[in-house]
This record gives structure tokens, sequence and C-alpha cells, in this order.
């Protein structure tokens, strides 16, 4: 956690230069007469926000898989099998468990589950690693976008360093755009007075291009990208 030094005078100072006293109280955000951004795909069905993101993982060369919750570790195993199958290094959360793959990735030749414990020895079993494994935790159909949350045992790395990402998606987390993404992450922070040390937006592979607008993928990131959704969930 961060210390903010000087805010009261940073503060002041602001207030002085607009010629009032500072406001600690009854600041209220504008409320503008136009909101485009909350008319894109606005009704759009689960079914239907489903459709738009794997419509836009073509364009951004992230291949896809839907299943039912049931058949999720048997789809899991198929992707990880097509990619290498390990290493692989996957997230330490509760929702391997609760959708039955914990085991898949046990059964792996090589896997980890990361953990907060050594984490010098934990990035560098992620830069070895062929796969990483997250769950999204929020997904944006527009732009075919994952949102992860670091938070204890969701090191940032099992999606940054390993070779390819599969990222397994809820339908339920699927949201139009990144205006509906900000709207969840304020909300928290009301709610807990905490926002996750990191949020990440992570649309496909890692992709660069130079000057002369030549596209490569896979400079600073995963090569490749992987989303499953589940459907039912």
């Amino acid at each position: 956690m961060g210390t903010i030094h000087n805010q009261d005078t940073f503060l002041a100072n602001i207030a002085d230069r607009l010629g009032r006293s500072r406001r600690t109280e009854g600041v209220n955000p504008p409320v503008w007469t136009k909101q485009p951004q909350h008319e894109v795909f606005a009704g759009a069905s689960p079914a239907e926000l489903q459709e738009i993101l794997i419509r836009q993982c073509d364009a951004i060369h992230t291949s896809v898989d839907t299943t039912q919750k049931a058949d999720l570790p048997d789809v899991l195993a198929s992707a990880l099998e097509r990619f290498g199958s390990s290493p692989a290094v996957y997230w330490s959360d509760e929702r391997f468990a609760d959708f039955g793959v914990d085991h898949v990735m046990d059964s792996l030749e090589e896997s980890r589950a990361w953990t907060d414990e050594n984490r010098e020895e934990m990035t560098r079993f992620a830069e070895r690693a062929k796969i990483g494994v997250t769950f999204s935790d929020i997904t944006l159909a527009e732009s075919g976008t994952v949102v992860l949350f670091s938070a204890p045992g969701k090191g940032r790395a099992v999606s940054l360093l390993p070779e390819v990402h599969i990222a397994l998606i809820p339908r339920s987390t699927i949201v139009p755009r990144m205006t509906q993404a900000a709207s969840e992450i304020h909300k928290r922070c009301k709610e807990d007075g905490t926002v996750p040390s990191c949020v990440n937006f992570i649309s496909g592979p890692s992709n660069s291009a130079d000057i002369e607008m030549r596209l490569i993928v896979g400079v600073h990131g995963p090569i490749s990208a992987h989303y499953i959704i589940i459907e039912d969930a």
C-alpha cells in the first residue's frame, strides 16, 4: 500500500489558484446530459453479448471454446493438450475447485498453483511455463477483453509470462464494454473501501507494431490467448 505525501498542501494550492477555499464535503460528480457510453449494446442479452465477444476474438487473434459447466473439465483438458499441456501455472482461486477443474490442473505432468510465499521462485516458474490459466473477473464484449483483479494467490505473472494464456470466462461476467467495468470497480471501491492492487485489462495475445505497422505477436507477453466461455455460469 502506497503512502500519499503532501496531499492537503497540494489540494489547498489548487483551490487557491481557483480563487476559493478548499472543499472537503458536498462535492458531487457532474451528471452529463449526454452519456452515449451507456448506449452501446444496451439491452443486449447474455447470449448476444457472448456472440459479440466471440466475433471480436477473431479480430484480436484469440481462439474460443464454449461449454457447459459440467463439461468444462474435458474442454479445459483438451485445450491444455492442444497448447502443450505443461509446465502450467494457475491461480490459487477457489473457482478452480468450484468449477471442478482443479484436478485437471493437478493431473498435468508439471503444474503449480500460484503462491505468494515465494514470489521470486513462482515468477521463475511462470517464466518457463508453457501455459497460464486464470478466471476472468469481468469480460468486455466490445473489445474481447478479460479483466483480472490481482489478489493473494492471483499473481499477475500467471497471465503475462507463459507462452499461452487460457482465460476461463463465466458468461455472467460478460458486460458490454469498459463503461460497465469501470462502474463495477467504483462500486466495489465504495462498498469495500478497497480496490485490487492491480487491475489488468487483457485483450488477446501480446501485440506490437513498428512504424511500418507490421503486426508482431508475442513480443512482450503471451504468444497465444484462448478463452473458454462457460455458458451456464
